[in-house]
């Protein structure tokens, strides 16, 4: 665990449980941020910041619907923020806990998030965000986690546009073998990324129109800002779905397609090849009395016949554009 103290106007760092206290006892601004659970922290959430129960079981476990609870006292927020890196086609939700009050600010995320780093080095640099109070640190994590969008929209933009071009250049030849497990694995994001957005945004639109006293007036139209924000990277979200989805349907389009013209070939090949079998055939049968068995030249005019044959057969193709 972290935390940051704001004590005489200047950010002050610790790791140690009894620094923590001692700042919470005397009321000063600070903001701890848990990464994996130890004794020490369950006794800090517990002891020093008397949280509920409940929300100390929400803080540990690994919920993944976005909510937000209200205590009085505090809030309790579980957001999701979205890791990708590509080329991989999985995103990963990783969630994020948020308890604010008047004076505090817990957060618990498993695994780097760098709305987490960013604001941390923001108050590294300056304690502005400290200073006017803990709401707007809160509302600069969540406005982090939603710029931090950004990045990973455009790179699954590009993925999907080259996605759309191999479907393309490959779906039904050796080196599109993968194409099919591609598109199910961005179905399988935007899916889950869609069922979190759900509720990520009805989460927002409650933070940002007054319904808790935990956040000030004036701070609401900040909150509403990041609001705004993630509505559009979910609209871009649905139509992405849409992409991937028409994707599919012209990967098993041009498949099938493809499909058709080797049938195609196969079948004009076979029909090229039954006069000649048939000719030859005729000219295989074992009689003595076959008229052309003493010609001289009759070998010769059997090949010629089913190249003649053959010839007649591809440009009478090629004059109805089958070939």
């Amino acid at each position: 665990m972290h935390a940051f103290i704001l004590d005489q106007g200047a950010i002050r760092e610790t790791g140690e449980g009894e620094a923590i206290r001692a700042a919470y006892v005397a009321k000063l601004p600070l903001w701890l941020d848990l990464d994996e659970q130890t004794p020490e922290a369950d006794l800090l959430l517990k002891e020093t910041f008397g949280l509920h129960p409940l929300a100390i079981e929400d803080i540990w476990s690994d919920a993944t619907t976005p909510k937000v609870e209200d205590f009085e006292r505090y809030l309790y927020v579980l957001a999701n923020g979205v890791h990708w890196q590509p080329p991989a086609s999985q995103i990963e939700l990783r969630e994020l806990d948020l308890v604010f009050g008047e004076k505090f600010l817990i957060t618990h995320h498993t695994g780097p998030m760098r709305a987490i780093d960013g604001v941390a080095q923001e108050l590294r640099r300056s304690p502005r965000l400290m200073v006017k109070g803990i709401p707007w640190l809160a509302h600069s994590i969540l406005d982090h986690m939603v710029d931090n969008l950004a990045p990973v929209m455009d790179a699954f933009d590009d993925q999907i546009e080259q996605l759309e071009t191999d479907v393309i250049a490959k779906a039904g030849l050796p080196e599109g073998r993968d194409l099919l497990g591609r598109i199910f694995d961005f179905k399988r994001s935007l899916q889950s990324l869609r069922r979190a957005a759900i509720h990520q945004r009805e989460l927002l639109l409650r933070l940002s129109r007054g319904e808790f006293a935990a956040i000030p007036a004036d701070a609401l139209p900040f909150y509403r800002d990041v609001y705004d924000h993630f509505a559009r990277f979910t609209d871009l979200a649905e139509g992405y779905r849409d992409l991937v989805t028409s994707a599919l349907d012209a990967y098993l389009s041009v498949q099938s397609n493809r499909m058709n013209e080797i049938m195609k070939t196969l079948t004009l090949i076979s029909t090229v090849m039954l006069p000649l079998t048939f000719i030859a055939g005729v000219y295989g049968m074992n009689f003595k009395y076959i008229p052309e068995l003493s010609w001289p030249h009759g070998y010769a005019y059997a090949l010629a016949l089913m190249g003649s044959v053959a010839v007649g057969i591809v440009l009478f193709f090629r004059r109805k554009r089958w070939l």
